[in-house]
């Protein structure tokens, strides 16, 4: 089990449990007294540290490197029986961006979702979840199929942003994700969005214009992260933690300010904690979205989603 920063007293604790058990185990000594204390104080300081949670330890949690990505939600929605299509029927195929066919119970979904990696080699492979244009049209040909068969769409947002590099520009990073903005404005089916851990830039826009959207409790959501922020305002990454506060990116403030539907809550201390649950959680979720939006007519369904973007943010008019 890795450990973030503000995690550690929890380390030392649940450290001194194990050598409790262990010497319980190896010799006759009766320590049951001493870990029912020590179980109690790991319940206790578990309470303190995740009930008073930044937004900049919440930025961390959501980057964790045992949390469940876009794979393993849709394999545990789907029970296994996810058929993944490839290609953007243009360029190539983009590991970064993921997309299918999937039941779950007896109703048939597209997923879309940035996909990381869990090692070395296949961050490599994913590209750290930074998807490049190619990605981008092949989750726009992915969900054009999806509104000719009538299908639901499923989003998981879980990128830094889209990829940066050179070849990306040049492929027309900003013409793929403006593309996507405006089709999925049009889409004809029930478009449902789920933020699973980080919702950074232009990245995760690209595939977030939803019906419903939604973040799960230890995710964030911005233009931009609180690293990059800090580097542009004040010349150093030595402010990301007060950036993550001026940037207002946590769910509760995403709820407050009307830009997303529902917070989704997770086990204390993440959803690495208990997959099991917030896959559950999940699943129940997005058929109770599904239930809410069908009963929308198409141009019902259209008319609210543009509302409900062009109503965000204050302006004022010219005369």
């Amino acid at each position: 089990m890795e450990y973030l920063d503000f995690e550690l007293p929890l380390k030392e604790l649940e450290d001194q449990l194990e050598k409790c058990n262990i010497i319980g185990d190896e010799s006759k000594v009766d320590v049951r007294d001493t870990c029912k204390k020590l179980k109690l104080k790991i319940e206790k300081t578990k309470k303190k540290i995740y009930s008073n949670i930044t937004p900049w330890q919440r930025v961390q949690l959501s980057r964790h490197p045992s949390r469940p990505y876009t794979l393993d939600y849709i394999n545990a929605l789907t029970d296994g029986n996810f058929l993944e299509l490839h290609g953007d029927r243009n360029i190539s195929d983009d590991k970064a961006m993921i997309g299918g066919l999937g039941k779950i119970d007896n109703q048939s979904f597209m997923f879309i979702g940035q996909q990381k990696g869990y090692n070395i080699k296949t961050r490599q492979y994913r590209n750290f979840g930074m998807a490049s244009p190619e990605g981008y049209r092949k989750a726009l040909r992915l969900m054009k199929l999806a509104e000719k068969f009538s299908i639901p769409i499923v989003t998981m947002i879980d990128t830094p942003g889209a990829y940066p590099g050179i070849e990306a520009e040049e492929k027309g990073q900003a013409e793929a994700i403006a593309r996507n903005l405006f089709e999925m404005f049009n889409l004809k089916t029930q478009i449902i969005c789920l933020v699973i851990g980080e919702g950074a830039s232009g990245g995760a826009l690209g595939i977030g214009i939803g019906d419903k959207i939604m973040m799960l409790e230890n995710t964030w959501y911005s233009v931009i992260s609180p690293e990059s922020c800090s580097s542009i305002l004040w010349r150093s990454w030595d402010y990301k933690e007060r950036a993550a506060e001026v940037l207002k990116l946590t769910p509760e403030d995403m709820k407050k300010n009307k830009l997303i539907d529902k917070i989704i809550k997770e086990p204390l201390g993440g959803a690495h904690k208990n997959r099991n649950k917030v896959f559950n959680t999940v699943k129940k979720e997005i058929l109770v979205s599904f239930d809410d939006l069908k009963k929308f007519s198409t141009t019902k369904l259209l008319e609210e989603r543009s509302n409900r973007f062009t109503s965000m943010g204050v302006f004022n008019e010219l005369s």
